[in-house]
């Protein structure tokens, strides 16, 4: 009998002992695991979950492609829309690839923008159709290809980045949204590695235009005094932009197009201004345009039989498209504005309100604000404070509004 009791005790110490190993081992091997994978290499998790989400939104992109060409869109082959679904990214271009605009995302058009027509014409057959249908152009070979840059400058809001919008929306090739901070890295030489991937990727799903807005940010002049890493930056752009691998084995250049956005145009370096030989000046708005873009923003606004459109367009010389949109903001409040105080003069509650019974838009609604001062002369001043002459380096051009002893706007070389 007292040999079975020691035989079950020392059965009992094994089992306590196996199982005591057991649980040190598993938890040795989780302790040492977690360790790794925090001191072995901290920026994997954020790289693996950065590839997931540029594969979800480059196929989101295919899916939205091949719907277009499915209504009849036609402005890419088949093959085209389904190699996007076989790019292999590294972990660069997986978060370049981020920035990779969706058309179904943007809803403006050519259509939205006002007094523009000019300008958005020669965006068409200068840059998109080459971009998107060399075949087109391809009696005048080289010539006639794509430009290699493009530049839109002139005063704020006046409509270069909405022109942007509209491009990526309309012209059919792969969209590029670079941000300032998708450059920016903690870590020497990853800033280089990534503009590297934002050439890279674009090679790989051309035809492509990178948009990069308030470049003299980005690409400014080249000073003594600047960081190091910057201008390592500014010298791997240029290169891969304009260098020995920007055109194939053929001599056909990359259908790569970089768009730019500024409205301080001396402040971008020369070598940078001379790989985007396309410059178009986004001016105030005349007369015409103010017309157009009033037109657009009042679309669909209750308006009084006796609003006068005409003379709206004519005392606003001087302002710029974003500075018209605020104005008719201001405005369009002065009778809700009315109204409101009205109702609660009657003691009745704010829920009650019937919209129905709101005044159309007056012309006087853009210069009786009451406590000084006029909805288009605030707007006026606030341009004024800002910059007092508005001056753009063109090819020659010079660019003039001068409307009733109004604001004056000029670009000149």
């Amino acid at each position: 009998m007292g040999d079975r009791k020691r035989a079950g005790d020392y059965l009992l110490d094994i089992a306590l002992f196996a199982g005591m190993t057991i649980s040190l081992v598993y938890l040795t091997r989780n302790i040492l695991s977690t360790f790794a994978s925090t001191m072995g290499d901290p920026e994997k998790e954020k790289h693996e979950q950065a590839k997931v989400k540029a594969r979800a939104n480059l196929q989101r992109i295919q899916k939205s492609r091949g719907a277009d060409q499915a209504g009849g869109d036609g402005a890419e082959d088949d093959g085209q829309v389904q190699r996007i679904s076989d790019i292999e990214l590294n972990e660069y271009e997986s978060q370049v690839a981020l920035d990779v605009v969706a058309p179904q995302d943007i809803s403006v058009g050519f259509n939205d923008i006002g007094g523009l027509n000019d300008i958005i014409e020669e965006l068409k057959e200068a840059v998109i159709y080459p971009l998107t249908m060399p075949q087109l152009y391809s009696h005048g070979g080289s010539l006639l290809s794509a430009p290699s840059g493009v530049l839109l400058y002139g005063p704020p809001g006046c409509g270069k980045t909405m022109l942007a919008k509209a491009v990526a929306h309309e012209s059919g090739a792969f969209f590029i949204n670079l941000h300032i901070s998708t450059l920016t890295e903690k870590w020497y030489g990853d800033s280089n590695k990534l503009v590297r991937a934002v050439f890279s990727l674009a090679r790989k799903m051309q035809p492509a235009i990178i948009f990069i807005d308030e470049i003299d940010a980005v690409l400014g002049t080249r000073r003594s005094g600047e960081h190091e890493a910057s201008g390592m930056v500014k010298a791997e752009f240029m290169t891969l932009w304009d260098g020995l691998t920007s055109a194939n084995s053929a001599g056909t250049p990359s259908r790569i197009c970089v768009l730019g956005a500024t409205n301080r145009m001396h402040d971008i370096d020369e070598a940078i201004l001379r790989r985007m030989p396309k410059k178009f000046p986004v001016p105030l708005p005349a007369r015409d345009q103010r017309r157009r873009i009033l037109q657009l923003v009042l679309g669909d606004t209750k308006r009084d039989p006796s609003f006068d459109l005409e003379y709206v367009a004519k005392v606003t010389a001087g302002m710029s498209g974003s500075d018209l949109k605020e104005a008719c903001r201001d405005a369009a409040m002065v009778p809700m504005r009315e109204y409101i105080r009205a109702h609660r003069s009657t003691g009745q509650a704010m829920g009650m309100v019937d919209p129905s019974k709101i005044r159309g838009l007056l012309t006087e609604d853009f210069f009786g604000r009451k406590g000084g001062g006029t909805v288009i002369d605030d707007n006026r001043k606030r341009r004024d404070s800002t910059t007092k002459t508005v001056t753009a380096k063109s090819s020659g051009d010079e660019y003039e509004d001068v409307e009733d002893d109004h604001l004056t706007a000029a670009s000149t070389d």
